[in-house]
């Protein structure tokens, strides 16, 4: 890679730049600068088979930036290779020096040159990714239960599918959980692959974090004994001076597969003695927790934001890759002020497949690389993005076209942070 500027060297991170890496990684998210031994062990072993560079002033790790391989599922449950980017952090003293887009151009041109269909990551802040290409895809809601408004009985009911739920220990977890995830992300659009090491951090077998607190696991099987469902939560045991329970319940995460897993888990955490709130951690923006309870209102929004950002690579590949509920064509103009992924593309789709190429007809639509993510993957209506003037349309009536062919029934979501 090459220097940003005389002095600052970029390039990939050998095995001794981790620790002070990872110091630079933690100054940039304003957390303590050192690390434990067992911290910096546990990281050197997350960036094996990864792509892991820095910018080094002097020897010094200034900025950092990761990525690794990753799998994105699209709507119809299709796959592409993405390119995950995570890490990225540059100390106070080397800001507004180019760093980033450097580090980013080279890790982009990789996963170009890889094959790569898009790049992924979650941005911490909102206004730095744009310039990259990239463009929020998926967006998240949390809701706060208020447990005794909900008009849910205390009792935890017996499942109609005759499934039951059971509390188990973090070594079941990782045995059962990455199946579970798999199965979900498979079905679900804008899922993510999850790394084999996300599990042992989850369940204390790495210390990445620091010292690991256990959380409370509940499983939810079928009748015939298969997992359809898993939740991790933790809860605060407060109490007011009444001698009157107050506790929260804090869901870290929770997977299901089916409906009435998803019924059965939200139910069970209704019900735990002495929990009057459940916080339900991030959820896709049209979760079915508010209507699994008998008052909805009870369930209240506590944020709604941006979650997974795409950045396209290969429009051909990821138009071709989704399936769509309808028939139509449509020719896309890209803008790509990079490079990897502008031109005038003709979509031809419909329930029994779809084609992508570039084209020499008249554009229907015009739009910039960073807003056909949230198109692609069903989330964005085109006719709203015309509206706020960031699509425009070239022929009449192509917008309210392009929602009917690219909209799903239900919203994608993506269940991690990476």
């Amino acid at each position: 890679m090459a220097g940003s500027r005389p002095g600052i060297a970029l390039r990939a991170v050998t095995d001794a730049d981790v620790p002070d890496w990872f110091r630079t990684l933690r100054t940039g998210f304003l957390r303590t600068p050192t690390a434990p031994d067992d911290q910096i062990a546990a990281r050197r072993s997350v960036l094996a088979g990864s792509r892991t560079y820095g910018a080094f002033d002097d020897g010094r790790c200034v900025a950092c930036f990761r990525s690794f391989p990753q799998e994105l599922t699209v709507v119809g449950g299709a796959t592409v290779p993405a390119d995950a980017i995570s890490n990225v952090a540059t100390l106070p003293t080397h800001r507004r020096r180019g760093l980033l887009t450097r580090l980013m151009r080279a890790d982009l041109d990789a996963a170009k040159e890889r094959g790569d269909v898009v790049a992924t990551l979650i941005a911490a802040e909102y206004r730095i990714y744009g310039r990259y290409g990239f463009g929020p895809a998926t967006s998240l809601t949390e809701w706060t239960v208020d447990v005794a408004r909900s008009g849910l009985d205390d009792r935890l009911p017996v499942p109609a599918d005759g499934g039951r739920v059971d509390l188990v220990r973090p070594e079941e977890v990782r045995v059962i959980g990455p199946d579970l995830h798999d199965r979900l992300r498979r079905g679900q659009p804008g899922a993510v692959s999850r790394p084999d090491h996300w599990w042992d951090v989850e369940t204390g077998l790495l210390p990445l974090h620091g010292e690991w607190t256990e959380p409370f696991y509940a499983v939810y099987r079928a009748a015939d004994g298969e997992v359809r469902g898993l939740v991790a939560y933790r809860a605060d045991d407060r109490w007011e001076d009444s001698k009157q329970p107050a506790t929260t319940a804090t869901v870290d995460w929770l997977l299901a597969v089916t409906p009435a897993a998803e019924r059965a888990l939200w139910h069970y955490l209704c019900s735990v003695d002495w929990v009057t709130r459940v916080k339900s951690g991030t959820r896709g923006p049209d979760d079915l927790l508010p209507d699994l309870l008998p008052d909805p209102r009870a369930a209240r929004v506590t944020t709604q934001a941006d979650w997974l950002w795409v950045r396209f690579l290969d429009v051909v590949r990821a138009l071709e890759a989704r399936t769509y509920e309808g028939s139509g064509a449509l020719v896309l103009e890209v803008a790509d002020r990079d490079g990897y992924a502008g031109g005038r593309y003709l979509l031809e789709a419909g329930p029994d497949g779809a084609s992508c190429a570039p084209t020499t007809r008249d554009a229907d639509l015009a739009l910039d690389v960073a807003d056909l993510a949230p198109l692609w993957l069903g989330d964005r209506s085109a006719v709203r993005l015309a509206a706020l003037g960031r699509l425009a349309e070239q022929r009449a009536g192509a917008a309210r076209e392009a929602d009917a062919l690219l909209r799903t029934s239900r919203r994608p979501w993506c269940p991690d942070i990476f």
